[in-house]
């Protein structure tokens, strides 16, 4: 089964797509949209879920770095409580602190412009955010 990998920001949506083995992330694309507006690329998302014949959403939740709970993950929530209306298959949170940071961190890695970084960083996040849930879930 192919899981989709979502890093949701106030005007973009990075998504990644496991292997069929539920191994490996790979980053697809970034969505953009109006500012904390994201239901107007619900059909995008859709067209990608449909394709990629996924059976889980992974979306990262953004806690702050001492573990509370902020408007980014009120936000990510009220985003996660719309899918769930959309979508009839589960959906679960990842902690995703820091993943924006090691994306950078690879992009930076990889000599990528700033202005290539800032296209690719919310792609790049979604990945991890995948990744880290796939090694979670083959450790447990």
């Amino acid at each position: 089964m192919r899981i989709i990998g979502l890093d949701l920001g106030t005007k973009t949506l990075g998504i990644a797509v496991s292997d069929l083995t539920e191994t490996i992330s790979t980053g697809l694309t970034t969505l953009r949209f109006s500012e904390n507006n994201p239901k107007e690329i619900i059909n995008d998302l859709k067209k990608i879920i449909d394709e990629y014949q996924a059976k889980k959403i992974v979306i990262g939740l953004p806690k702050n770095m001492n573990n509370t709970l902020g408007d980014a993950v009120n936000r990510t929530r009220d985003f996660v409580s719309y899918l769930r209306t959309v979508f009839d298959f589960p959906i679960e949170e990842q902690d995703e602190r820091l993943s924006s940071v090691s994306a950078n961190k690879v992009l930076i890695d990889a000599d990528i412009s700033r202005k290539k970084r800032k296209e690719k960083v919310d792609t790049v996040a979604a990945t991890i955010i995948l990744q880290n849930y796939l090694d979670k879930k083959k450790g447990e």
